[in-house]
């Protein structure tokens, strides 16, 4: 097994020896490909699983771009958003139909940052007069951070309404990744009480967009969420597999490759030896946020 791994890690390493810094990468194994080879497979019925870090014109960007790219195929494109609360659905329907303004609209969601011109686009792209709709996909807060504080135990009977029917938790391989990034918690039971607010988020937005596409199956939703959860599909994608086993889903994970150098990002883009690809396709450009 170790001289397999050895010999896999230098195939890896090798095959991205002069990683590019920008265009559109197979996941498996980081062949070049165009936008509308990325997305060419989307049909209806299926879901699109965009990973960014938030707050980049760049990435909001891609992201347009993938969703004029599926509309360019004739597919009805509605969008799910990680930053509007599911509680809240009314005031994004009343966004989108014009009965609320924006300002009127920020201030009903108490949107914070960033600002929302990096999101304006993605949450107006869908076509109301073809019955394409913006959703709202997150777990409110209040739920999450309760989550966070108390665990799952210590949530109250009205808390505990607001999950997700069948709620569960992430997999192993995910609670590992997300845990070797809090290496400074206090103890393990406080890991456990932020994988359990963690896991919600994941859960709640599988279970929203799962409820979504099995009643338009003529529909494509793409979803726009913070990268981690997309990223080996440990997060989002396993919890919507879990919940539509049969359903077509295409992740894309976009990498700020700004400052690298080649072999950083050979490291950031390879597969991983024990979870595999980062993403079905990686996307990656410099990126700078502007301060909006």
């Amino acid at each position: 097994m170790k001289t397999w791994s050895l010999f896999l890690i230098s195939i890896l390493m090798s095959a991205c020896a002069h990683a590019q810094s920008e265009g559109i990468l197979r996941g498996s194994d980081h062949v070049p490909v165009t936008l509308q080879e990325s997305v060419a497979s989307v049909t209806p019925g299926s879901i699109v699983v965009i990973g960014e870090n938030h707050g980049f014109v760049q990435h909001r960007d891609q992201q347009v771009q993938v969703m004029q790219a599926l509309r360019a195929q004739g597919l009805k494109v509605s969008v799910g958003l990680e930053f509007f609360t599911y509680t809240q659905q009314n005031f994004v329907d009343s966004y989108r139909a014009g009965t609320l303004s924006e300002p009127e609209f920020l201030k009903a969601i108490q949107w914070g940052s960033p600002s929302y011109d990096y999101y304006r686009a993605q949450a107006l792209f869908p076509n109301l007069a073809e019955g394409a709709l913006t959703l709202a996909l997150n777990a409110p807060r209040s739920v999450t951070s309760a989550a966070a504080k108390k665990g799952l135990e210590g949530l109250s009977a009205d808390e505990k309404s607001l999950l997700p029917p069948n709620f569960a938790l992430g997999r192993d391989s995910y609670k590992r990744r997300f845990l070797s990034m809090m290496p400074h918690l206090p103890t393990p039971e406080a890991g456990e009480r932020y994988f359990a607010a963690q896991s919600i988020w994941d859960d709640t937005m599988a279970w929203r967009a799962a409820d979504f596409i099995k009643s338009h199956p003529d529909q494509v939703l793409v979803i726009v969420v913070g990268e981690f959860h997309v990223q080996y599909g440990g997060g989002l994608p396993d919890r919507l597999r879990v919940r539509l086993p049969n359903t077509p889903i295409v992740t894309f994970s976009q990498i700020n490759t700004l400052g690298m150098e080649e072999d950083e990002i050979a490291v950031e883009i390879q597969p991983s030896i024990q979870d595999g690809a980062r993403a079905d396709y990686l996307w990656l450009a410099p990126a700078q946020s502007l301060g909006l």
